[in-house]
């Protein structure tokens, strides 16, 4: 019997014990398994290599160029061309008022007209346009006024007189020229007074040439690119009558046809190749210090820096290479 063996009643259930090795395995496991990160939050603090530096300063280069160039073309010209508007006005007026005005390719005092000077202001009222025509149609000049083609007579003077301007790109002055109408008219003031012009045809490529200008008689052809805007695919002329007082003409400075490249509609502006170069290089070492700064700064630190001087740079690039686009864009 249970009571006269004396022994335990629970001599018969096993006893599991934890050996001391067994302890120290278990605690090191999960010591371990604390210490170690959660899973899909791994962090590699090795710092980035050349390959991944050299492509972040490729990226920074890019992304400054392509918002530097919308930019320049866009709401930054529109602030460039308002600008040289109002330099322009007042520089003319004074000169109008004075009777310094030029009417011909030289200065009063006999120097020649340098590119970009003011020649002329041309008022079209129902087209709500007041501009500053500047002398020479290069990019760099129609991107602060339209201008008076050099190979042509001023406005108001005997014989045909061109003016060109953009459709769409630093303010796009002559956006909405195709909306004049035969009949209408519009002003002209130059040195030699205020000039009145009739429209009579709107033509595009393919449509009929204008007739041959009686002798003494004066025509102005305002001239911008012609399809969507920023993507021309031709040119819009508006011809248009003298139909004031014609002035005595004073030769142009270049003859029919001699006229430099880079002043012809829908030309780029080849010297801009070597300051766009230029202004590169060092666009390209800005980007390269910036991934430098990175690499050993940190990354605020190195926007902080880096954002002002990448953004100026890239405005000037964009700017330099918009003056290879077509002058009439």
């Amino acid at each position: 019997m249970a009571g006269t063996t004396g022994e335990s009643p629970h001599h018969d259930i096993p006893h599991h014990g934890v050996g001391e090795g067994e302890v120290t395995v278990t605690q090191n496991t999960l010591e371990r398994v604390d210490s170690a990160p959660p899973a899909g939050r791994a962090h590699d603090t090795r710092p980035a290599g050349p390959a991944l530096r050299a492509a972040g300063a490729a990226l920074s280069i890019l992304a400054t160029l392509l918002l530097g160039f919308v930019a320049t073309l866009g709401p930054l010209g529109d602030l460039r061309h308002g600008r040289d508007q109002k330099v322009a006005h007042s520089e003319l007026r004074e000169e109008l008022a004075n009777a310094t005005a030029p009417v011909g390719p030289r200065t009063a005092d006999g120097g020649q007209l340098a590119l970009g000077d003011p020649v002329s202001l041309l008022e079209i009222k129902q087209l709500g346009l007041r501009e500053v025509v500047a002398e020479g149609t290069t990019s760099d000049v129609l991107a602060g006024a339209p201008g008076h083609r050099r190979d042509t007579v001023l406005p108001g003077q005997a014989g045909v007189s061109v003016v060109m301007g953009r459709q769409a790109a630093y303010g796009g002055p002559f956006a909405h020229i195709d909306e004049m109408r035969r009949g209408e008219t519009f002003t002209v003031s130059t040195g030699q007074g205020r000039h009145t012009y009739r429209v009579f045809g709107v033509r595009r490529a393919g449509d009929p040439q204008p007739p041959v200008l009686a002798e003494g008689k004066g025509r102005l052809t305002l001239i911008t690119g012609d399809g969507s805007a920023f993507l021309p695919d031709g040119l819009l002329r508006v011809d248009a009558d003298l139909v004031s007082a014609v002035q005595p003409a004073v030769a142009p400075l270049y003859s029919t046809g001699s006229l430099p490249a880079d002043e012809r509609p829908m030309a780029g502006q080849t010297s801009a190749w070597v300051p766009l170069v230029l202004w590169g290089q060092g666009l390209l070492l800005a980007a390269a210090a910036l991934a430098w700064t990175r690499a050993r700064s940190g990354r605020r630190e190195a926007w902080v820096v880096g954002i002002p001087v990448l953004g100026a740079l890239g405005f000037v690039v964009a700017d330099q290479a918009a003056r290879l686009l077509p002058n009439l864009l």
